[in-house]
């Protein structure tokens, strides 16, 4: 089986413990961080204040962290960043036990951690090819996905719960968690070599843009993820298609935040199993098409049974996107360009994930949520025929192998 030569492989147990140790961190955190500052402020607006102060660090240091991506020891960066986690979350730990933390020092936090945030996961996605041959990249990016997705599935829970017990105990848990990330990452074995460092300038801040424009498949695919997302992100209107439209209770929701990550660990583990390996890049087209057709369903269901499996479609087809478009950034980047591609790669991602949730929630505002989500899952698939046109070479891509 490939993917038990990848988790066999030298240094990749290291790399993908560390990003699920740190990835169920964070969500403890936020969980916890979310929680409090609602408890505090009942307000709507400080919400919205965590999500802007977790997204603007990512803005501002996208260039910043590229350059540092591609010029230093990508293990070092990981483990400077989730020692600083570790270490405001240890501080939250212990404001909260002494009632000292304030909304004002939450956001503090939650700026903190976002800028951290910023240089870690471009970073450490620029560090598994360094880890790992063009052989084996696809099913380990697939296995990876699929961790991060049970990370996902269980982090929240794993905050929630120990909420419950104490607001003290999830910000001491993530403490620990991002220390345990911090020891794996930098026991991950691999020959690192200095890149030769050109000096920084205008061009070379920028070259991450530049690499990705010169590459019509690779623009291709980042911008087609950044559209459908950002059109078809019906799953931020959850709380009201629960409450409103399929009339269930809280454990509704529950079920329906859980099921496109479920969706999305099926399907990893599939790809791990059995990689993608011929007309990648027409799958992948189709699959963004899945993706808007399951959330017309999704936004014209009245059924929670229906609803839940139109998820589990959209986890699933997205999944298939993110693993091609993972792939074929990683494998069409050279080694000294990773970092800052893998950085302009991540403001994509959280552009659309961030702008996504606002653009459906302004539309459901105006028109209503059901009608909010047929026009995303609609205007999906008309990006999808629309890019099949701008960029022919993309239906082309036959392998991920390189």
């Amino acid at each position: 089986m490939q993917q038990d030569s990848v988790l066999r492989h030298p240094g990749y147990l290291n790399f993908a413990a560390s990003r699920v140790f740190s990835s169920l961190a964070f969500q403890c955190v936020a969980i916890a961080m979310g929680w409090m500052i609602y408890d505090k402020t009942h307000s709507a607006f400080a919400l919205a204040l965590v999500g802007l102060c977790q997204f603007l660090p990512m803005v501002v240091l996208t260039f910043v962290v590229g350059q540092v991506a591609d010029r230093f020891d990508r293990r070092r960066i990981g483990l400077a960043c989730q020692l600083i986690e570790a270490a405001v979350a240890a501080v939250l730990a212990v404001a909260t036990w002494q009632d000292w933390l304030t909304p004002t020092g939450i956001l503090v936090a939650v700026t903190i951690m976002g800028a951290t945030v910023a240089f870690e996961r471009p970073t450490m996605a620029a560090l598994l090819p360094s880890i790992m041959p063009p052989a084996l990249l696809q099913p380990a990016i697939a296995t990876s996905t699929s961790m991060m997705q049970t990370a996902l599935i269980v982090g929240p829970s794993l905050g929630g719960l120990t909420y419950g017990f104490h607001p003290v105990v999830p910000f001491a848990s993530a403490a620990v968690l991002f220390a345990v990330a911090s020891i794996n990452v930098i026991s991950i074995r691999m020959e690192w070599t200095p890149t030769k460092r050109e000096p920084v300038t205008l061009a070379s801040v920028f070259a991450g843009v530049s690499f990705i424009k010169s590459r019509p498949v690779m623009l291709g695919t980042i911008s087609l993820d950044l559209f459908a997302v950002l059109l078809g992100g019906a799953t931020a209107l959850l709380p009201m298609f629960a409450r409103d439209i399929l009339h269930a209770g809280p454990w509704s929701l529950g079920l329906l935040r859980a099921a496109p990550a479920i969706g999305a660990l099926v399907m990893s583990v599939v790809l791990a199993r059995k990689p993608l390996t011929d007309k990648v890049g027409a799958k992948m087209l189709w699959a963004v098409a899945i993706f808007g057709m399951a959330t017309i369903v999704f936004a014209m269901s009245t059924n929670i049974a229906l609803s839940i499996l139109a998820l589990l479609v959209v986890g699933a087809s997205d999944t298939v996107s993110v693993v091609v478009r993972s792939s074929l950034v990683q494998l069409l980047t050279p080694e000294a360009m990773r970092g800052r591609v893998n950085a302009v790669n991540s403001l994509f991602i959280g552009t659309s994930n961030q702008l996504g949730e606002f653009e459906s929630g302004m539309l459901a505002g105006a028109m209503g949520p059901v009608a909010a989500g047929v026009i995303g899952g609609i205007g999906t698939i008309v990006i999808v025929l629309l890019w099949t046109r701008t960029f022919p070479d993309l239906a082309k891509v036959k392998t991920l192998q390189g």
